[in-house]
Order: C-alpha cells, then sequence, then structure tokens
C-alpha cells in the first residue's frame, strides 16, 4: 500500500498574490531537511503539500521527526493512497487503519471532497466508509463528539488519501521569507528561545556571541556553538560571529562607574553586533531581554541600549515571564544545554547595585572616557566564524 505525507499549510494560505513564491520556498526548505533521508516527490495543490516518497527503504518516522521542525507547516498526516472509487476507498481505510482501529473503542469518519467531480459528496462518504468500518470492526462506537480515532478521507485531484491521527507542525512561516537577522546569543536561556521565535517569522539567522577569555572558557562558547546546533535543526543552517571581548569589558571596568558597567556593555555589543551585522546583509537585530527581568533590561536600561542602534532591534520576548520562556526552551530541547554551568561574558565584573533608571545624558558621559573606536574595530576584524548546521 503507497503511503504518502500530506502537509497543511497555515498563514501562507492568506498571501494572496504572493503565496506562491511562500509556497515554493516552504517546499524548497523541505527539500533541503528531507534530502538526508531519501528521495521524494513534493507537490503542492489545494492548500496541501504531499510528500512523495520515490523508494520503500525510506523511514517514515524520521521523515516526519524532521518535518515536525519545519516552520510554515500547521500539520501534517501520513496517509495511504487510494484510487478514486469508493470501494477502494472504504476497503484501504480498513486495511491501513486497521491496528489503529483494533485499539479504539469509538471512532467517526470525517470526508473533504475537493474534486466536485466524485460522484459521492462528502457527507455520502463519511456514511459509507463509517459503515464499512463498523461492520468491519463490530467492537467500534460511533462517537462522531469524542471519538478515540477520526478517520479522515480526502478525496482530491489525483487520488483519494485515508489518514487516522493528525500531527502538530512547527506552524509559522517558511525561513528566510521574513529577511535576515542577527541574534545576540549567549549561553542562557532566553536568546536560544529568541532565535527560534524570530525563525518561527521566517527570519534567516545569524548569530554574534562575544567570549571574554580567560574570564570565560572555551566550555562556554561551545555550549553556544552546541545551542545554535539544536536551534538550527528549526531554522536551518547559519553562521556564528564569536567577538573577542576582553580588552573592551578590561577597560570598562578600570573606567566607568561601577553602576553603568552592564549598561555600557550591552551599548558596545549592540555597536559590535551592527556593524557584524550590516556586512552579512541583516536588517535588524534580536536580543533575547524580557522587560523587568534583570536591571539592565528595564525601560529605561532599553532605551540606553537602543540609542547606539540605527537599525531596528527585535525582543520576541519582552512581554514573556520565565515560566514562558523555559516552557519553550524545553520544547525545543535547549533547557538542559542552557543550564549548564558554563558562564558567558554578561557576567563578567556584574556591579553590585546596578542602575535600573539611568539617564541617557550620564551613560553617555561615562562612556566617553575612553576612546573605543580602534577597540570596536579591532574586535570586529578578529572575529571568529563558525559554522552551524
Amino acid at each position: 500500500m503507497k503511503e504518502i505525507i500530506l502537509l497543511k499549510i497555515g498563514e501562507i494560505a492568506l498571501k494572496g498574490l504572493n503565496r506562491k513564491n511562500f509556497e515554493d520556498l516552504l517546499i524548497k526548505n523541505i527539500k533541503r531537511k528531507l534530502y538526508k533521508y531519501g528521495r521524494f516527490e513534493i507537490v503542492s495543490s489545494q492548500s496541501t503539500i504531499r510528500v512523495m516518497p520515490l523508494s520503500d527503504d525510506i523511514d517514515l518516522d524520521e521523515v516526519c521527526t524532521a518535518i515536525s521542525k519545519i516552520f510554515g507547516i500547521v500539520t501534517f498526516s501520513r496517509a495511504c493512497v487510494a484510487d478514486k472509487d469508493l470501494d477502494k476507498i472504504k476497503q484501504a481505510a480498513a486495511e491501513y487503519l486497521e491496528d489503529i482501529l483494533l485499539d479504539a473503542k469509538s471512532f467517526k469518519v470525517e470526508s473533504k471532497r475537493s474534486d466536485k467531480k466524485f460522484p459521492y459528496g462528502s457527507p455520502e462518504i463519511s456514511r459509507e466508509v463509517g459503515g464499512f468500518l463498523a461492520d468491519k470492526f463490530p467492537h467500534l462506537a460511533v462517537d462522531v463528539h469524542n471519538p478515540e480515532v477520526t478517520v479522515t478521507v480526502e478525496v482530491r485531484d489525483f487520488a483519494a488519501y485515508i489518514h487516522g491521527s493528525v500531527m502538530e507542525g512547527a506552524g509559522g512561516l517558511p525561513v528566510s521569507c521574513g529577511g535576515k537577522a542577527a541574534i545576540l546569543i549567549s549561553g542562557g536561556i532566553d536568546s536560544p528561545v529568541a532565535a527560534y521565535m524570530m525563525a518561527k517569522r521566517g527570519v534567516e539567522l545569524v548569530a554574534i556571541h562575544f567570549a571574554s577569555p580567560p574570564y570565560t572558557s572555551q566550555r562556554a562558547e561551545d555550549k553556544v556553538r552546541d545551542l545554535l546546533t539544536i536551534v538550527s535543526d528549526y531554522s536551518g543552517q547559519m553562521d556564528m560571529y564569536t567577538v573577542p571581548f576582553t580588552k573592551i569589558q578590561e577597560e570598562i571596568q578600570k573606567n566607568c562607574p561601577e553602576e553603568l558597567f552592564t549598561i555600557i556593555m550591552r551599548r558596545l555589543m549592540m555597536n559590535i553586533a551592527q556593524r557584524i551585522a550590516k556586512q552579512q546583509g541583516c536588517q535588524a537585530l534580536i536580543t533575547g531581554e524580557s522587560l523587568g527581568q534583570v536591571a539592565s533590561q528595564t525601560i529605561g536600561a532599553i532605551a540606553c541600549t537602543d540609542e547606539v542602534a540605527n537599525m531596528p532591534v527585535f525582543r520576541p520576548l519582552i512581554g514573556m515571564d520565565k515560566k514562558e520562556i523555559i516552557e519553550i526552551s524545553r520544547k525545543i530541547n535547549t533547557f538542559e544545554t542552557s543550564c549548564l554551568p558554563y558562564e558567558d561574558c554578561c557576567t563578567v565584573f556584574t556591579p553590585k547595585h546596578p542602575r535600573t533608571r539611568p539617564k541617557v545624558e550620564f551613560v553617555r558621559q561615562a562612556e566617553e572616557c575612553v576612546e573605543w573606536a580602534d577597540m570596536i574595530a579591532e574586535a570586529v576584524e578578529n572575529v571568529k566564524i563558525t559554522h552551524i548546521e
């Protein structure tokens, strides 16, 4: 029995005249994701994408796991293919779903007839298939409100497709349809989640990480690389730019007021990050800040940080509490890696009493005690690039 995977699109269906461009991009992303599993024919029609294996040795369980991490797909199902003949549809449903139906106590049948030339309407298809299955599996009760198994029959242009359970997709929009942006990535819980959420909105990612050896270790940098590898399972490949930040942080400690250490550090990070971002064709920066979570994430502190930015700064976590962020990090499997005890440079020289309501003019004045231009240029020139795939 021939088996395929049916993918349902979400927001893409609302894109009007641009819809085909989004669908083409999504199919391109699907092909790239499934390349290592074997050869497939991938076709889009009637708001559904059909993924058809071209050999019998392809592991569809692994393929479904991969598909669940492709942005732009709302739900998907493994389905069998039947000729558009009602008797053949009934027989295929009984054979394909036999194991599931034998374990269930109740069921119902839902039908969708996209091919209006098919001589039976959706209610008739459901009634005929449901009656056949009830006779074939007499232990089953029909429950149209809360069934254990919903049997779905879709009569489409080229064939009929029968499937049981519907699996949840990643949702969102196809990666790279929303432009390109640079994520300032630390080893914490928040920034990997921010990266994931912006990729879900179709943004292609570049990662920028700040390292301060010997205050931060190689293990801390490896941890960030591992986090990005997990995120890349959703976002696709990206480059990680590791910025040498030790000299700048030491100058901040020597010359700036302690209560402004973090604000000035973040302003310099933003300055460096946007230079790298522009070099890589990015249109925005992304951070993992959540309003009020720490002293550097108050409205006043964020205003001081943003003053040096001349490109948009996206903060997808800004209105979330820590519990919500942790839930997403667990969902995408970054939480345990984020909790590894290797500190990043944001914890170096942390002030005991940071200023929570800094004034831009005072921060600017404190920052001007050092000539930063040469150190910024040196940091940008000496970044280390790691490809994440």
